[in-house]
């Protein structure tokens, strides 16, 4: 029996060019989010007509936002972070701890 692997290699994606990371605070329906980003601002985020069906969010999960190039309040969701992966945003320093967060 082969033993576990502690250090499982584990695929993120990371903010790329203007995206940011942000935190659900709110549904407000029809596919669209209230979230609270990284970069100090609390944007409208909506959920693109590709992702509506493969992308199932909830209050206080780890997302990655694309602000809007027109107007920088509103955004889109483009990918969920699970557990795992939030572990490795955290050692790497792109979060904080999010308790201890202060908008």
């Amino acid at each position: 029996m082969p033993e576990e692997q502690e250090d499982e290699f584990i695929r993120v994606r990371f903010p790329r060019g203007r995206e940011t990371i942000g935190i659900v605070e709110q549904r407000l329906g029809g596919s669209r989010a209230r979230v609270r980003c990284f970069d100090g601002k609390s944007r409208i985020c909506r959920i693109p007509g590709r992702l509506k069906r493969k992308l199932w969010i909830r209050e206080n999960d780890t997302i990655l936002v694309e602000p809007w190039e027109l107007d920088n309040e509103k955004g889109d969701i483009i990918f969920k972070y699970r557990d795992n992966q939030i572990a490795v945003l955290k050692k790497k320093g792109l979060i904080k701890d999010i308790q201890a967060e202060e908008f």
